[in-house]
Parts: structure tokens; C-alpha cells; sequence
């Protein structure tokens, strides 16, 4: 029935500001921009991130992108230097990852395992 994740959404206040901090911050391009959404590429992932504006007041929405990178340290180092709101490292006897949130307060993930 289904081959594979097509994408992940998330809602932000302002599309166009969210975009740029994407691009900025995360190093994501922009495959494709709509009226009100973009959808950006993630390295070299077949499976995209697309932001649709909207209403972000809402807890009901609670999908968030998991991130796979090889060198978990520098990611966290990375986005700490730039003053993303992260949380710590963690280890769950297989997976070492971390929590950051964008400027809209969406969490994302972040993993590394062997």
C-alpha cells in the first residue's frame, strides 16, 4: 500500500520567516514554494520537510521530524553557537539524540545510531 514517507509537516505563524531560518540555520533548500507552504530538501533525503503556514496555538498537533546525522556532538554544538533552543544529549542504550524547537516552539529531533 504505501513505498515510503513522502514528507513531514509542520506549522509555522510566518512562512516566509520560517523558510529563511531553515535555510539559515538547518542548511535545508527549498524544492518548492506555494502559496502559504515551501517544501524543503533535507541533504541528500528523499523525504522532504514542508512547512504550511497556519495557526500555531494548537497542542494537537504533535508530528515531529526525527534528523539523522553522523556526528551527533557537532550537530548540538552547531545549533547551540546559533542560539536554537536545544535540549540536551541523550543515550537510550542505543540511540544518542537530542530535542530543538524552531522559532514557532515546533520540535524536531535529532539521532545518531550505528
Amino acid at each position: 500500500m504505501f513505498e515510503r514517507i513522502d514528507t513531514m509537516c509542520l506549522t509555522v505563524s510566518n512562512v516566509e520567516k520560517a523558510s529563511n531560518w531553515y535555510q539559515n540555520v538547518l542548511g535545508l533548500t527549498v524544492s518548492f514554494s506555494g502559496e502559504g507552504y515551501r517544501v524543503l530538501s533535507v541533504g541528500n533525503s528523499s523525504v522532504p520537510l514542508t512547512i504550511e503556514e497556519g495557526n500555531t496555538d494548537s497542542d494537537s498537533n504533535n508530528s515531529y521530524p526525527i534528523f539523522f546525522t553522523k556526528d551527533i556532538k557537532e550537530a548540538h554544538e552547531n545549533l547551540n553557537s546559533q542560539g536554537v533552543q536545544i535540549d540536551q544529549l541523550h543515550n537510550d542504550g542505543v540511540n544518542n539524540f537530542f530535542d530543538f524547537y524552531d522559532l514557532d516552539g515546533n520540535k524536531m529531533q535529532v539521532c545518531f545510531f550505528e
